[in-house]
């Protein structure tokens, strides 16, 4: 669909009553230069963050290089190991005590992103540090919807006592927006559905919320019009994206109300609405979520992202896993084979998260390349052991080939006490920020580009 020889806008959006649904990339928004050439899509940056380390034998490579070996934990992505790199040997300092005793979790959740040692304190006094995918949106926010997004599982706190003094701020979210300014996480799937197609207009969006609760509709319904002018202008190829995308939009929009039960009316007449919490399956809690990150990044409605599946020192049984005892303390294992067992459990469970976000961007097509091609997902946890609470050689996972920037498919060794903010130097680097300095760092992580 070209006007003139011109493409169509890349910010083209399906609009209805209370409804704005962005599109994604089609061949018909790309001038033909661009097409010609292949260039890939715009680079995407995402921090998927698990708690309480990780039973590391199980997590580490033997060999170093393309040669490397799928442990256990990881075995849920060996099917993607030619697009992810095994980062080891890289070390989070300050979240290290340096005097101020017990708190490593809160630390290790606070020092993720920004590299700076926390002020120990559960009051109003708290300070951080601004954090990497803050930084970066500052940057290139402006070319997106939204700047970025923060997402969860487990709700933010801006205050209480959470770990040995540390106030509750450091441990349930990973963004800060500058040194005493967290950004709180969105939990529930509808919300950021909603977030993400409204139309902007307060009176129309809610109007349209109230119809789609009572009489089970879709946010398509209310640009079908939209929609079918735009399809039958397109082309065939991008006709069948177009397709793709909208049946899964719909398809997300079903898995949310199946994620409720439904409530009986007076008359007798189930009532079809849409959650008003999270579901109560964490699987299908996880997976909606990670859905609404691949929409955003499917439509180019932000291109940071952090996603924390739990808060950190998080104490959740996982009896489905057959680990009903906490996560936390099972993380405490004391060397017993049987704890160690039901960790790796836990593990294995989100890495299998990780890889089901994977598959989906692994899914979405841009020209020749597909979102995961041009995206950096970045994986890992603050704590290397969660027996020993050390925060060197973190389990470090890269997941992406960053449009071309990464030569993926090995296990990376760095030399112990490499920073781990000498990576996010490299991966500001990556979106024009000039400045080889971030945080602790001594340097700009090398290898990654081969």
């Amino acid at each position: 669909m070209r006007i003139l020889g011109k493409p169509l806008s890349r910010r083209t959006i399906l609009r209805g009553l209370g409804t704005a649904i962005a599109l994604p990339m089609l061949d018909a928004m790309m001038p033909r230069s661009i097409a010609a050439d292949n260039k890939p899509g715009p680079l995407r940056l995402a921090f998927l963050y698990v708690p309480n380390g990780k039973h590391m034998p199980n997590w580490t490579p033997d060999k170093v290089g393309a040669d490397y070996d799928i442990k256990p934990t990881l075995q849920p992505v060996a099917h993607h190991k030619n697009s992810i790199n095994v980062l080891t040997g890289l070390t989070l300092d300050g979240a290290r005590a340096h005097g101020d005793g017990g708190g490593d979790h809160a630390r290790s959740a606070a020092c993720f992103l920004t590299g700076a040692h926390p002020r120990k304190t559960n009051g109003a006094d708290i300070q951080n540090g601004i954090s990497i995918d803050q930084l970066i949106a500052q940057k290139v926010g402006d070319q997106t919807r939204f700047a970025s997004l923060e997402l969860g599982l487990e709700g933010s706190a801006q205050s209480g006592d959470c770990d040995s003094g540390y106030s509750c701020a450091y441990s349930s979210n990973l963004a800060w927006r500058n040194s005493t300014s967290p950004i709180g996480k969105e939990r529930d799937p509808a919300a950021v559905f909603d977030r993400l197609f409204s139309s902007g207009d307060d009176k129309s969006d809610k109007k349209v919320s109230q119809q789609r609760r009572s009489h089970r509709k879709s946010v398509l319904d209310f640009a079908l019009s939209d929609a079918k002018r735009l399809h039958e202008e397109l082309g065939a190829a991008d006709r069948r994206k177009l397709d793709e995308y909208l049946y899964a939009v719909r398809d997300i929009e079903n898995r949310m109300v199946r994620s409720e039960k439904l409530q009986v009316g007076e008359n007798g007449v189930p009532q079809y609405q849409r959650p008003a919490g999270v579901p109560r399956e964490l699987d299908e809690h996880c997976q909606l979520m990670l859905d609404m990150l691949a929409l955003t990044f499917h439509t180019d409605s932000t291109r940071i992202a952090t996603f924390m599946f739990t808060n950190e020192g998080n104490n959740w049984g996982y009896p489905q896993l057959g680990a009903p005892e906490g996560h936390h303390d099972l993380s405490h294992h004391g060397k017993s084979e049987e704890k160690q067992a039901k960790i790796a459990k836990i593990n294995l469970f989100y890495v299998q998260k990780l890889a089901y976000f994977l598959d989906s961007l692994k899914s979405i097509r841009e020209g020749d390349s597909t979102v995961l091609d041009n995206s950096l997902i970045v994986y890992g946890s603050g704590i290397s052991d969660g027996d020993r609470h050390n925060h060197d050689d973190l389990p470090i996972l890269l997941a992406g080939t960053g449009g071309g920037r990464v030569k993926s498919g090995r296990h990376l060794k760095y030399s112990n006490e490499t920073p781990l903010c000498n990576f996010y130097a490299w991966v500001q680097n990556q979106f024009g920020i000039d400045d080889n300095k971030f945080g602790d760092s001594n340097g700009v992580l090398k290898q990654l580009g081969g």
